[in-house]
């Protein structure tokens, strides 16, 4: 399922408070452009969740590869293999 996908790259994400009215700032370094911020970590997580799925459904989309997190990849047609 996509869902474990998402979660093994939130488990590769990485937190950091910046000086922003939105301070914590989250980022998956193996997905490239995938970041978000919030208020709280609890809103910076489920925004970075978000910005994951949007960003597998875009790049299935066009036809663009997905890297593969921890033990997971996404194959051509949306499914998740583990390896």
């Amino acid at each position: 399922m996509l869902i474990e996908y998402i979660h093994a790259a939130l488990e590769k994400a990485r937190y950091e408070i910046i000086e922003d009215d939105e301070p914590y700032y989250g980022e998956v370094p193996e997905l490239d452009g995938v970041w978000a911020t919030g208020s709280t970590l609890e809103e910076c997580r489920k925004n970075l969740e978000e910005v994951i799925d949007e960003w597998i459904v875009f790049r299935l989309r066009k036809g663009l590869s997905l890297p593969p997190i921890g033990n997971y990849s996404i194959e051509d047609y949306g499914e998740v293999a583990v390896a």
